[in-house]
């Protein structure tokens, strides 16, 4: 399993997130051993982990409840979240 094919399921299990222009990246963490999920949306950023396990077990079509219910709550707070504003020095 590479990040493409992790954020790809990602992206099937939860259409939403390309329909509502929220960017979502995966990366592994080797020091942590552990898939991070990285969503992005008009400058808000959150980011997950998931154990390597159960990644391997959602791609494989054994059980994705932990990983949907984790992105549905990032999908949901990055929603909410204020956008990060700039601001210009006068």
């Amino acid at each position: 399993m590479d990040h493409q094919q992790l954020c790809k399921k990602i992206q099937e299990i939860y259409p939403e997130i390309g329909e509502c222009e929220i960017n979502v990246d995966v990366e592994y963490n080797r020091e942590k051993k552990a898939w991070v999920v990285h969503l992005e949306k008009d400058g808000k950023k959150l980011d997950t982990y998931l154990e390597d396990q159960e990644a391997q077990d959602c791609m494989y079509g054994k059980e994705c409840v932990s990983l949907g219910l984790q992105v549905s709550q990032l999908v949901a707070n990055i929603k909410d979240r204020p956008a990060t504003r700039q601001t210009k020095g006068v």
